[in-house]
């Protein structure tokens, strides 16, 4: 286990900046906006303030200012972030990120859990923080062997946590690393002590043919067939061949950010609504360079194809860690019924209503989810 610092070579970023002035900007319907895909004028301001304003320097100095750290498990290099909590007894908290994000997405939680004296909360609410880069993301090695899935990755979060001398710990979660996380309580439930999440309904519990099911139950489960049907095209391709994919995104980073952050839009706001009421564009670019420079969108994409290997919840498999849940306010597809969760999750705790946020809400709210995490978390200490 050893300090890490991030530095790009100004070759690299000099590099982006060429590609960036050489993009070749495709054509659009008058008058298209969302329907067909991410609008072109968006596109072109993306592509003006990358090229001329973005300031990756100052993203490195960011990074660097927490404690980053990379550990060798299993023979794969973990980059991780570790901030220790004020007061005498913080709780150990992990945090993974989602898809298509990073852990740079998170680092704004911290304080609001490491030191929440600041800003008007309890020192005894206070959690060392574990930020880790999912294997395949960042700055964290990319799989070699095929077949690296959700619970593999969950397996060495676990011996990461052990490694840093944390026997048991908390967990909050979303999207991908909700996955991970809703895995790893049902195989390590003896060392989680809570699980908060935004993506309750992530992983789906087992649910026979025939399974009985409330109204709600079936409301839900239509629901997400139907965005399914109207929104996932990009997780039956990935799913599926996502290697012919990786040539554009790891070629074009115009392309690459079109793909990326038109799911941050569609996840998080309203038809035709301004993506940086809700993200500033440092924040937008800085996750989009990470992938960039580390070159692992086809890593982190290769998720959607081996999960259809991973060992998913089933039959009779519950876990026994409380659950705190937050539900956001867009999203439906991400709002299960109480009923649903518990099927997987029969112990929960806490179950509220955020009143805000989209599906990337710790980096649109961090505030917020932070006060929610330690809401969960005070009862469980």
């Amino acid at each position: 286990m050893k300090p890490f610092s991030v530095t790009i070579s100004e070759e690299e970023i000099q590099e982006l900046k060429l590609r960036l002035s050489l993009s070749r900007l495709p054509d659009e319907m008058p008058d298209a906006a969302w329907e067909y895909g991410i609008p072109l004028g968006l596109m072109r301001e993306i592509l003006h303030e990358w090229k001329v304003k973005f300031d990756w320097r100052a993203v490195e100095d960011r990074i660097n200012s927490h404690s980053n750290y990379k550990a060798t498990i299993d023979g794969m290099d973990i980059h991780f972030v570790h901030e220790r909590g004020e007061g005498e007894n913080p709780l150990p908290l992990l945090i993974p990120h989602g898809w298509p994000g990073s852990f740079y997405e998170m680092l704004d939680l911290i304080p609001y859990l490491t030191h929440p004296s600041r800003f008007g909360g309890d020192p005894s609410d206070a959690f060392d923080v574990v930020i880790p880069s999912i294997p395949g993301h960042g700055f964290s090695s990319v799989p070699s062997q095929k077949g690296f899935e959700d619970r593999q990755a969950a397996e060495l979060l676990v011996k990461l946590m052990n490694k840093l001398g944390y026997d048991r710990f908390g967990a909050h979660g979303y999207d991908l690393g909700a996955s991970i996380l809703g895995l790893l309580c049902l195989d390590h439930p003896e060392q989680v002590i809570g699980y908060h999440t935004t993506s309750p309904g992530n992983p789906s519990p087992y649910l026979a043919d025939d399974a009985a099911m409330t109204d709600a139950e079936r409301r839900y489960i239509e629901l997400c067939k139907q965005w399914y049907k109207e929104e996932a095209g990009y997780a039956h391709l990935l799913g599926t061949k996502p290697q012919t994919l990786a040539y554009a995104f790891n070629d074009s980073p115009l392309g690459l950010a079109a793909f990326i952050l038109e799911k941050w839009y569609l996840w998080t706001a309203p038809p035709n609504g301004d993506l940086f009421r809700h993200f500033d564009r440092q924040t937008m670019l800085t996750n989009v360079s990470i992938y960039w420079f580390t070159q692992t969108i086809n890593a982190s994409n290769r998720f959607y194809y081996e999960g259809r290997h991973t060992r998913w919840p089933g039959e009779n498999e519950v876990s026994s860690v409380p659950l705190g849940v937050s539900l956001t306010a867009t999203q439906a597809h991400e709002r299960p019924p109480r009923e649903y969760v518990e099927r997987l999750f029969p112990d929960i705790r806490s179950w509220e209503e955020l009143g805000e946020g989209g599906h990337f809400v710790a980096t649109e709210n961090p505030r917020l989810i932070a006060e929610h995490i330690r809401r969960f978390f005070r009862k469980l200490r």
